[in-house]
């Protein structure tokens, strides 16, 4: 036998070789509603990116609740991730109208595990996101003993556009929450098909920061999400303020009749008579829907039933442990005041009768905005409602709740741009998911240990419903009696409610907003 041939011979079997260690690789492909999915194993995992779990929400289905997923033949690869939502923005997966994916990570070996199931609902502020970025990455919370899912739902106009012609082809006679009614249908697809992933349907914790953390309070008291969830963690979340015809944050909310009003000029400004006109523009065609009412979920009386504040007065919401919580300096990074005068005149023109006490709770100084002032925004926006949701479930469940203050930052010098900075919204999810880079000079030790703690009390909290666990400082429940919050700042430690004094005088505000005077001064 020549040496040519001899080496043809080895060269084959090397390649069959390959091919046989790469079959040994692929898991054995899992049954959804729908048919079969392929996945890949990645690190101890097994990892499916790009599952459907609607139908495609296109055509006649543009602006209607999600439908089942059209069934297909032979196996689907969920390898890589779906395009993401319509936006503004460029998400990392490209965009699509045909957008409703969901991505699941699994240390199972076999179905019957039922470990816990964590699912995460991102951010963007109902106009932007994407389950495809990559400090959304799954793989390190899987790791710690969790099914991670990631679901997409419905962005800006397309996800939250209210109309009255939409209203009344509707059984429940509403319009424009689809972004949320996603997040419930992917939740069901959850119920019915995770412990094919070894996932334990029982044992459901949903996550979601900013708009995901602020779905996540809605998902809370919507009775349409009832029993699809035992756990929640809100981070820069919570959505008590009351309606507002002119919304800001921390009152985001509008009424159906409002919304419904919006969506009328936004059909006018596209330049048609009729939905069935609105639903023909392509996607990408449509006039962009920010600051017209277009982005945002309403009360309408069925996903969203009442003022969520009333609602947790009386009870009226899914009772499940919560873990909530904020940043120390969320404010940076809303556009703040640049100087005192605009600060005062933002704060009267919002606040009215109450801004001189909210400017001295919050207070400014002569010649610049420093985080004192700043932290207004923070708390109207994220500390408040936070503080609120975590009062009200103490004072009607017997579910208990966590509370949290991010604050992980460098100690900027004197001189520094940045001094008297703390941390910025969003900065804690690379923390939560251990998406930090190690190897960057700017990420150091105590990031690292921030890092693991966070995702270590998360997927405990997943697990248990308490995200306390062996070798963790203790989180003790969050009460009126007992208000200790765990501060994330260099270590994990206990603390005070930040700004308390400050949030009752804020609480003052917001109370009045609820009564006849506060209602007509808003209008």
């Amino acid at each position: 036998m020549n040496q040519q041939l001899i080496r043809r011979i080895g060269l084959f079997w090397s390649l069959f070789g390959l091919y046989l260690g790469a079959l040994a690789q692929q898991p054995t492909p899992v049954k959804v509603v729908g048919g079969l999915v392929q996945g890949t194993s990645e690190d101890g995992l097994t990892v499916y990116k790009g599952i459907p779990f609607a139908a495609p929400p296109v055509g006649d289905l543009r602006w209607k609740a999600p439908q089942p997923v059209a069934k297909w033949e032979g196996v689907r690869e969920t390898k890589k991730f779906a395009p993401a939502p319509m936006q503004g923005g460029n998400p990392p997966s490209g965009k699509s109208e045909d957008c409703l994916y969901l991505n699941v990570w699994t240390p199972a070996k076999s179905a019957n595990e039922r470990i816990p199931v964590l699912v995460w609902i991102y951010g963007g502020g109902f106009s932007f996101g994407a389950t495809s970025e990559p400090s959304y990455n799954g793989e390190k919370l899987a790791q710690k003993g969790v099914v991670l899912v990631s679901i997409a739902y419905r962005v800006g106009q397309l996800g939250f556009m209210a109309h009255p012609a939409l209203s009344a082809e509707n059984p429940h006679h509403v319009s424009g929450n689809y972004g949320l009614l996603d997040m419930i249908a992917g939740l069901q697809w959850v119920q019915k098909n995770i412990a094919a992933f070894g996932g334990d349907p029982n044992k459901v914790t949903i996550f979601g920061e900013s708009a995901g953390g602020i779905a996540v309070s809605m998902l809370c008291a919507s009775p349409q999400a009832k029993g699809l969830f035992q756990g929640a963690i809100s981070q820069s979340g919570g959505s008590f303020g009351p309606t507002r015809p002119t919304t800001y944050p921390g009152e985001n909310m509008k009424r159906l009749a409002d919304a419904e009003k919006a969506g009328e000029a936004y059909a006018k400004a596209a330049g048609v008579s009729s939905i069935a006109e609105l639903r023909k523009i392509e996607a990408d065609k449509l006039p962009g829907g920010r600051g017209v009412g277009m982005s945002w979920p309403i009360v309408d009386g069925w996903i969203i039933p009442d003022d969520q504040h009333k609602l947790y007065e009386a009870g009226k919401y899914n009772h499940t442990p919560i873990l909530v919580g904020y940043n120390s300096d969320e404010g940076a990074s809303f556009g703040p005041p640049k100087t005192p005068e605009d600060y005062i005149e933002s704060t009267r023109k919002r606040y009215g009768k109450f801004a001189d006490d909210l400017i001295k709770a919050y207070p400014v100084e002569s010649n610049s905005v420093p985080k004192t002032a700043r932290d207004l925004m923070r708390d109207a926006a994220f500390g408040w409602q936070t503080w609120s949701w975590a009062r009200l479930q103490a004072q009607t469940s017997k579910s208990k709740v966590f509370y949290y203050y991010f604050d992980q930052h460098p100690d900027y010098p004197a001189d520094s741009p940045k001094a008297g900075s703390g941390s910025g919204h969003g900065q804690e999810v690379s923390y939560v998911f251990e998406t930090l880079n190690p190897s960057s000079p700017q990420t150091t030790k105590t990031d690292l240990a921030i890092s693991d703690a966070m995702s270590t009390y998360w997927t405990n909290f997943a697990k248990y419903g308490d995200p306390n666990g062996k070798g963790m400082p203790k989180w003790p429940a969050f009460s009126d009696t007992n208000p200790v919050v765990m501060y994330f700042s260099q270590t994990p430690h206990t603390g005070p409610v930040p700004s308390a004094e400050a949030l009752k005088v804020l609480d003052k505000y917001f109370d009045w907003r609820r009564t006849a005077d506060g209602e007509a001064w808003a209008k």
